[in-house]
């Protein structure tokens, strides 16, 4: 084939950013991380638009996974991405993109006024950081050492979460009454054994007393199933805490009416995270 004469201007980097992870926690062969540890980011194409149009797409997590590929290139599999860096290199994709200001809305609550603010997603960028993993949780003569969920568990988990509400939202409708229990037991024993599942991918060992670590899951999920119900607890207090210490701050915001200000947590609805640039 001859070189296409349009080649030159093909879509080039516009952004290039530093991974929260600085590429740990990543599956082997999943990332190729440049010496300086920042990775290139492309704008994206009308194909990566359409597969965001797709909700499908956006259930199943496809639809990101496809879109990380097109725009980020050194991320070669980002099933097997961290979830603590899908927020940055999302961040990255919609500056390249559409530029590095996103408008979001918010209710003022001291007058009720419904507002629209312009946020820096550069500033929101710098503000994103690992959280703390380092930190060692001992309990019960055991040595409890915690990571990031990889991005295909925090989407399984996602998913699940989603359609446990659709299924329980049905249950109501159920008339007969050993039914509805029927059907309430299964699903709990299914959110009994997600919320397991979601302890287990984020463990990267347990060290015994004795100094022995167990890296293999099926050993530490087989443990949380049959340990005292106190320890899971303290385990998933310890990830709520280290992940609420490392989200992004809340931004201070002005009422456009009664000109009050007042504080507004930005959050990521990947379904229309982009769609305002369409």
């Amino acid at each position: 084939m001859s070189v296409n004469p349009l080649s030159s201007y093909f879509r080039q980097p516009s952004v290039y950013i530093k991974l929260p992870s600085e590429g740990r926690y990543w599956k082997e062969d999943c990332l190729d991380l440049p010496i300086n540890g920042e990775i290139p980011v492309f704008p994206m194409t009308a194909r990566d638009e359409i597969v965001l149009r797709t909700p499908d797409a956006l259930a199943n997590g496809s639809g990101v996974v496809e879109l990380i590929k097109s725009c980020c290139p050194n991320i070669t599999d980002p099933w097997g991405m961290p979830g603590c860096d899908v927020d940055a290199v999302l961040i990255g994709i919609r500056i390249a993109s559409y530029g590095q200001e996103m408008d979001f809305d918010s209710k003022c609550p001291h007058c009720s006024h419904d507002n629209t603010h312009a946020v820096d997603l550069t500033h929101m960028l710098d503000h994103i950081r690992l959280a703390d993993y380092q930190t060692v949780l001992n309990i019960k003569k055991l040595k409890i050492k915690v990571k990031p969920q990889q991005y295909f568990s925090v989407n399984q988990t996602s998913r699940i979460n989603f359609e446990e509400q659709q299924i329980l939202r049905s249950i109501t409708s159920i008339e007969d009454e050993n039914e509805k229990i029927e059907k309430f037991t299964e699903q709990l024993k299914r959110l009994v054994a997600l919320n397991i599942q979601i302890v287990t991918d984020s463990t990267e060992y347990i060290e015994t007393e004795h100094g022995q670590k167990v890296h293999s899951s099926e050993h530490i999920r087989e443990f949380y199933e049959n340990a005292d119900n106190n320890i899971v607890k303290q385990v998933q207090n310890h990830l709520e805490k280290i992940n609420k210490d490392a989200a992004i701050p809340k931004q201070n915001v002005e009422c456009e009416e009664c000109k009050k200000s007042y504080k507004v947590e930005i959050t990521f609805d990947y379904a229309n995270f982009f769609g305002k640039g369409f």
